[in-house]
């Protein structure tokens, strides 16, 4: 079992318990899905970008990433319907756990000016997203054989009823929030 799960049973349910008062066991909030997104635009031109991109994300997952089509045709981006325009994957139950613990003790530790994360980035139903400038901060990539700087965005689901119940659980997996908001 993940390091995380064993964490999250022994020490941060009874917490989320105790803070909030719940009643009941099974209203205490978890992390159900870590949805992994890469937003390809040059991809349109030439799709070994985007096979290349699809590469990365599996290596950094550990698991198999899927081509995203375009819903609508956007005459403006040139981008017609059913054109691969990126890459997604989602992880569940032990690769999340697992992915998740390499986010937050060695990723994110990797990101160049970090300050911490914007507590204000949660959707108001207790998702979490993360946008990431460069995908060279996971260990996976090596950094000899990438061709270009790419982002990629990170959404963690919670089934949390609130921000501030999923903010809380965050904590307690020792995400990098800052306590103080910075007025900037």
């Amino acid at each position: 079992m993940s390091r995380l799960v064993e964490e999250f049973k022994n020490k941060i349910k009874p917490k989320l318990m105790e803070i909030f008062k719940y009643k009941n066991i099974h209203q205490i909030p978890k992390i159900t899905k870590i949805v992994l997104n890469m937003g390809i635009g040059e991809a349109k031109d030439d799709s070994k970008i985007l096979d290349k991109a699809q590469e990365e994300l599996t290596l950094i997952s550990g698991q198999k990433a899927i081509k995203t089509k375009a819903k609508k045709a956007i005459s403006n981006f040139k981008i017609r319907e059913d054109m691969s325009i990126g890459v997604s994957v989602t992880l569940r139950n032990k690769i999340m756990y697992e992915f998740l613990d390499r986010l937050i003790n060695i990723a994110i530790p990797r990101i160049r000016d970090f300050r911490g994360l914007n507590s204000k980035s949660f959707d108001g139903n207790g998702n979490f997203t993360l946008g990431i400038k460069e995908q060279i901060i996971f260990p996976e990539i090596n950094y000899d054989k990438i061709d270009k700087i790419r982002g990629l965005d990170i959404t963690i689901c919670t089934n949390a009823n609130t921000d501030s119940e999923a903010l809380e659980l965050l904590k307690n997996f020792n995400m990098p929030f800052p306590s103080v908001e910075l007025n900037r």
